[in-house]
């Protein structure tokens, strides 16, 4: 709309408007990420904010607008000397999810070039952004080779465009804002620390404020101008408080005691880098500029915490990001008031370099020398020793024995062992599905990687090939001066190539034969890491279950892989080993699923040890089940639990069956060399089929 909804009328969502107020102060905070449910005002803050920023200053007529106080002097419009200069207001450019890559960064003129034969840039997104707001809806969902782009872009302050003969850079620093829906997926770590800020925003649960949220936008949506009209007052009120903090930055002091509070912080919430660092450094100064003071106080350390670190914090996956707020508090009153020399610390204090007498250092009550625990405190897995010997191992084909005196064969679900980061297993071909990052596909807004002769309606033109196969033309066509007659025949289809997301099928062996908690804890820790890998990767997930005398679709597929996490938590165990009715009961789960999705591909996790128990021929029913997935050639790994001295290898056989690849749960690892070396690759049949299929 023309007239945008007015900042001031935002009901609630303090930390929202705080945190883009400080940006609007200090663009060097480094941008806003708004995480949140749907319909929460995201994108209606970010746009009211622009209506708030100060104008800047620019050179009359450059595309780029530069500065008259200090112009770029690689500017492409340049050099700039001491000509006409006026003022605009600050730009707030959106980024589609679905732009291309031109639009984001520039290109050839096509209209120039085809007319005149001129070879001139075009300005993208990153020109128009330069001093102002580059707001992405739904960031999340952006496109990586996007993101690549604006993650260039960001690190040195300027876009280099080296494309189809043209070669420019031009500067390009601008305030980063960002919405999303964490529902849909996450960010990518390099992109999630580039923005400075992070705000979670929820709708409010007390009618009143509800009520005036609905009132306020049905007031708005009769009369845009009249109601904004009613908040001028207000609006201007507050573009008057950010000029004063603006002006007022330079002279704000941050004390060594602050500074001090700053790296404690992240030490203690074992942020990576040094970026938080200095974006909370310069929050605090923001915050006390905003309050009109010219000292950082604990209080603005603290806020800037709360701000700067929720993203950046190691966490375990899928929490909630956010601060412990009493950690925060206790490292903040431990490391304040140290401002100033160090030998005020010991004034009036003895000399005794001991400052705990009781324990030595690192020593405490109960604590053995150097603070190391006595043997009796050694760490176990879920209250059970871990020696503790697999009772309720399923080794003979019978039903497990009661462990520990606990009745029947199913027990107390394990928890499950910190994920880590698992290599990148993939579908071999070339798909079409769903937009992702976890494998190749054609898509519409991926890199390009050729050109060829448009078979029906041409959607996405190859300029430069296009020019190319109408240039040797030319004389033939009576075209002797500037320009270029291009005709049908002329023109080429771009041909690009992106990433897709993929159906992960998990197929978990919940038996007896893999009941020993601490190899289930090991299990679920596995199968955890790769939905942590899938929800990166904007994957549906599916999960199926088999133990005892059937196989239940615990999850069906969704892209919810939360709720696939939760299942995994309280996923029962113990009984015999029903391998055959786990990967039929899979294998209909991903008919059913071709139906509704023919163009997502499926990618079958199956985290086994190999073993087959359950019903009669258990282990040739497993076999001829296996070679279902081979015949279909959907793509398969099997992650092989099998542990002990003596290994009977039955995993790498499963493997062999369904036409994928085994890996152990160390190869799982992103960081084994083993891993690093294997790839999910079907065999060379099955991969042709898939292959045939993706085209």
């Amino acid at each position: 709309m023309s007239t945008p909804y007015p900042f001031t009328a935002l009901v609630g969502q303090e930390d929202l408007r705080l945190a883009l107020l400080l940006n609007a102060v200090s663009p060097a905070v480094g941008g806003v990420l708004v995480r949140g449910e749907k319909g929460t005002a995201k994108s209606t803050a970010v746009r009211a904010l622009s209506a708030l920023m100060p104008e800047v200053d620019v050179v009359s007529g450059c595309r780029f607008s530069c500065d008259p106080a200090s112009p770029d002097p690689g500017c492409p419009d340049g050099p700039h000397g001491t000509g006409a200069s006026g003022s605009r207001p600050a730009r707030m450019v959106e980024l589609p999810v679905g732009a291309s890559e031109d639009r984001l960064v520039g290109a050839l003129d096509i209209e120039r070039a085809l007319a005149e034969g001129v070879k001139a840039f075009e300005p993208g997104l990153l020109a128009d952004a330069h001093r102002g707001i580059l707001y992405v809806d739904e960031v999340n969902l952006l496109h990586d080779h996007l993101v690549d782009l604006l993650l260039d872009a960001a690190a040195m302050g300027a876009s280099y465009v080296e494309r189809e003969g043209v070669s420019v850079r031009h500067a390009s620093k601008f305030l980063l804002v960002g919405t999303m829906n964490p529902e849909e997926g996450e960010l990518r770590p390099q992109l999630l620390d580039r923005f400075g800020l992070t705000v979670e925003v929820a709708a409010s649960r007390e009618p009143d404020q509800r009520v005036e949220v609905v009132r306020r936008r049905l007031a708005y949506d009769d009369d845009p101008a009249g109601f904004a009209g009613r908040w001028a007052d207000e609006e201007s009120a507050v573009r008057a408080r950010i000029v004063a903090a603006r002006d007022l930055l330079p002279e704000v002091r941050l004390g060594d005691g602050a500074l001090r509070q700053i790296a404690a912080t992240c030490a203690a919430f074992e942020v990576d880098g040094m970026r938080a660092d200095i974006v909370m450094a310069r929050t605090a100064t923001a915050l006390a500029a905003w309050a009109g003071r010219t000292d950082v106080l604990a209080e603005d350390v603290r806020q800037a915490a709360l701000l700067a670190l929720p993203h950046r914090r190691r966490r375990a996956p899928f929490d909630a990001p956010g601060l412990d707020e009493d950690k925060l508090d206790e490292t903040l009153e431990e490391f304040g008031g140290q401002d100033g020399d160090e030998g005020d610390q010991d004034e009036g204090g003895d000399d005794d370099p001991d400052p705990d007498p009781d324990g030595g250092p690192g020593g405490g009550p109960g604590g053995g020398p150097g603070g190391q625990p006595e043997p009796d405190d050694a760490p176990r897995v879920d209250g059970e020793s871990a020696a503790q010997p697999e009772s309720g191992e399923d080794r003979e084909g019978g039903e497990p024995q009661p462990s520990g005196g606990g009745g029947g064969g199913e027990q107390t679900p394990a928890r499950a062992a910190e994920p880590f980061r698992t290599k990148v297993l993939s579908v071999p071909g070339l798909g079409e599905g769903a937009a992702g990052r976890r494998s190749r596909a054609r898509t519409e807004h991926g890199r390009t990687i050729g050109a060829s002769r448009p078979r029906g309606t041409l959607t996405k033109l190859h300029l430069a090939a296009t020019v190319q196969a109408a240039a040797p033309h030319q004389r033939a066509r009576g075209r002797s001066g500037p320009g270029l007659v291009v005709r049908r025949d002329d023109l080429r289809q771009a041909s690009r190539e992106g990433r897709e997301g993929n159906l992960v099928l998990f197929v978990v062996d919940a038996s007896g034969s893999m009941a020993a908690r601490q190899r289930m804890s090991a299990v679920k820790g596995a199968v955890l890491s790769l939905l942590l890998d899938a929800y990166q990767r904007r994957d549906k997930v599916g999960m199926v279950t088999f133990r005892g005398s059937a196989a239940d679709v615990a999850l069906p597929p969704t892209s919810s892989v939360d709720a696939a996490a939760v299942r995994l938590e309280s996923l029962p165990t113990g009984g015999r080993t029903p391998l055959a009715a786990g990967l039929l009961k899979a294998h209909e789960v991903l008919r059913v699923e071709r139906l509704r999705d023919p163009a997502r591909r499926a990618l079958v996790v199956v985290v086994t040890d190999g073993r087959a128990t359950g019903g009669p021929e258990p282990v040739a029913l497993a076999s001829r089940a296996a070679r279902l997935f081979g015949a279909d050639g959907v793509a398969s790994v099997v992650v092989d639990c099998e542990s002990g001295p003596v290994r009977l290898g039955l995993a790498g056989q499963l493997a062999g069956e369904l036409g994928g690849t085994a890996v152990t749960l160390d190869e799982l690892r992103a960081d084994s060399i083993a891993g690093l070396v294997k790839d999910v690759r079907s065999s060379g049949q099955n991969s042709g089929q898939s292959s045939r299929r993706a085209a």
